[in-house]
């Protein structure tokens, strides 16, 4: 039976800031928008955080399920490890997709029932990135859906919820948390690369190849700079997301420095705190603008 700290490290902490972040960026472009609501910015990220928790549960079960964990350099993982039924860790991905759904429909019955919809798109997304008779995270689309969901749905739908519309500037702010969503993914599945090969996971890792992948990797990150530099002429406060360059440069350099192994979990920590506190310098430069 698996412990209370098994339980919390399948739930795969490292990879929360990508749940946190958007949301904290949707609350600052919401204040640039001249919006702001406590109550539908912790539903939100209540919807975010649960959604990205459910995933990682969703993984759990359905990676076990198929044998593809029963090799790893990463965290534990309850079904393939043997430490959980895949039947309860399917319940525990379901309980968190709920959860998810009842803060989502909240949030849609104090703004719009559109959100119904795409509600159930990211739970859908979530489900079948490993789950489902054709995952299209085995398919090398992983990227692309948490680029869009983990990105531009999660950051423009809290910025939606908080000021019924969404701007120019929130979209440019969720392309570049959506990149450093996408150079965390990078990041975990290029230290999965071997593994994945062997038991068929064609992740983009795989099917770009390793150099090419730690050079895509290094872009993401390049790219989410760019996009926060694109905002500073009309928002000039989101330059304090400079103070972050320092955190882009231990694992971007590790990362074309050829690290491998346990030493890409060290780089998963490191680009998950570059998107927290991105993420929190952007947003704090769009609620800057507003205020000053």
């Amino acid at each position: 039976m698996a412990t209370a700290q098994q339980w919390i490290q399948a739930a795969r902490p490292r990879t929360l800031p990508a749940a946190i972040a958007p949301v904290l960026v949707g609350v600052g472009a919401g204040i640039d928008l001249g919006a702001f609501s406590w109550l539908r910015a912790a539903l939100a990220m209540v919807v975010s955080l649960s959604l990205q928790v459910g995933v990682n549960y969703s993984n759990d079960y359905s990676d076990g399920i198929r044998g593809t964990d029963e090799v790893r350099v990463g965290p534990v993982r309850l079904v393939g490890a043997r430490l959980a039924a895949p039947s309860t860790v399917k319940r525990a991905a379901f309980l968190c997709f709920g959860i998810a759904g009842v803060a989502g429909l909240a949030l849609a019955a104090m703004t719009s029932w559109w959100l119904v919809p795409v509600g159930l798109a990211s739970v859908a997304a979530a489900w079948f990135y490993t789950g489902g008779p054709k995952p299209y995270g085995y398919a090398g689309l992983g990227e692309i859906f948490v680029f869009v969901f983990f990105g531009l749905v999660a950051v423009l739908g809290t910025t939606y919820v908080l000021a019924l519309t969404i701007s120019l500037y929130a979209v440019i702010a969720a392309i570049g948390i959506g990149l450093l969503a996408c150079a965390l993914l990078m990041a975990n599945n290029l230290r999965d690369v071997h593994t994945d090969v062997e038991v068929g996971k064609r992740t983009l890792a795989v099917l770009l190849g390793e150099p090419l992948s730690r050079k895509v990797f290094a872009l993401m990150i390049g790219g989410a700079f760019l996009a926060a530099l694109v905002l500073a002429p009309t928002h000039p406060w989101c330059l304090l997301v400079l103070l972050a360059v320092p955190l882009a440069v231990p694992p971007t350099r590790a990362v074309l420095a050829g690290a491998k192994g346990r030493d890409l979990i060290t780089v998963l920590g490191q680009t998950g705190r570059l998107e927290f506190v991105y993420s929190v310098l952007v947003g704090a430069g769009l609620a800057l603008q507003a205020w000053v």
